[in-house]
């Protein structure tokens, strides 16, 4: 980042002037980091085995075998190491057989976990358990508390504010529909996944500016990582990293680079601090 940019850093009291929209992301911003880390994730390890048995002639759970045979056929040809191949089930109504085939699915969902993979047919399984999870009261989206007052405030002076994540457009919606501070989607006037393009690329931001109809020096983009918001810089929305507990640590350059909150309620104008503590 060149030393002109550096020297034109506004202090955090100066970020919202003439900002329109928040452009919040999720990890490590709204929700701590290890929140997919220590709940999502054990609790595909968990119940995978579980989910299949139980949803197994459901269609959509069957869109989910489909997926992740193919993904095994292709996987086996390759021959990657370590893979579980699924086999074909031979017989629908031998429930020994139907065993087989859903414990091999089981033992290749937890290697391509080991392996953090991204696949089509892993994804779709892991989207699916988690609906289920949060609708059912399993799992609770983590939000801080400092998110929702802050939001709040922003909307109450006329800002609209946004979300955009490269988890997809429904997991943030369960996220945020079922999160442990009630449902919130009613505060957030739109999605964004990647898309709209990745989260490191200058134009996926212009992209959103387009899509919501406000210029981009209008938007602030609030994330905790540096190699985000410099594309957003980049495009010329305005940028705040936030630091977490848990988050990665900034190099000195990165201090210098961009502004830095520890909690939203640093862009809490100071009228409202005042009736806060008056309350």
């Amino acid at each position: 980042m060149s030393s002109t940019l550096k020297r034109s850093l506004p202090t955090n009291d100066g970020l919202l002037e003439d900002v329109k929209a928040i452009l919040l992301d999720i990890e490590g911003t709204t929700t701590p980091i290890v929140f997919v880390k220590d709940v999502l994730f054990p609790y595909i390890r968990d119940n995978v085995r579980e989910y299949i048995k139980t949803h197994w002639d459901e269609e959509e759970c069957q869109q989910d075998v489909a997926e992740l045979s193919k993904q095994s056929e292709l996987d086996t040809e390759a021959k990657l190491d370590g893979v579980e191949a699924i086999p074909e089930v031979e017989d629908s109504k031998d429930e020994d057989k139907v065993k087989v085939v859903q414990d091999a699915i089981t033992k290749n969902v937890l290697w391509q976990m080991d392996a953090d993979r991204k696949t089509t047919g892993l994804k779709q399984l892991q989207g699916h358990m988690w609906r289920a999870a949060y609708k059912s009261g399993q799992v609770k989206g983590e939000v801080y508390n400092d998110v929702v007052p802050a939001i709040k405030q922003w909307i109450a002076e006329d800002r609209k504010i946004y979300i955009y994540s490269s988890g997809s457009v429904e997991a943030q919606k369960l996220l945020f529909g079922y999160s442990d501070k009630g449902d919130l989607l009613e505060l957030f006037s739109g999605h964004f996944d990647t898309t709209i393009g990745a989260k490191v690329e200058k134009e996926s931001y212009q992209n959103i500016s387009k899509e919501i109809g406000i210029k981009e020096e209008n938007l602030l983009f609030l994330t905790d990582v540096t190699r985000e918001a410099k594309p957003a810089t980049q495009a010329g929305l305005k940028t705040c990293i936030v630091v977490r507990p848990g988050n990665a640590e900034l190099t000195e350059e990165e201090r210098k680079d961009f502004n830095i909150i520890h909690s939203f309620s640093e862009l809490l104008s100071e009228r409202q601090e005042q009736k806060k503590k008056k309350c």
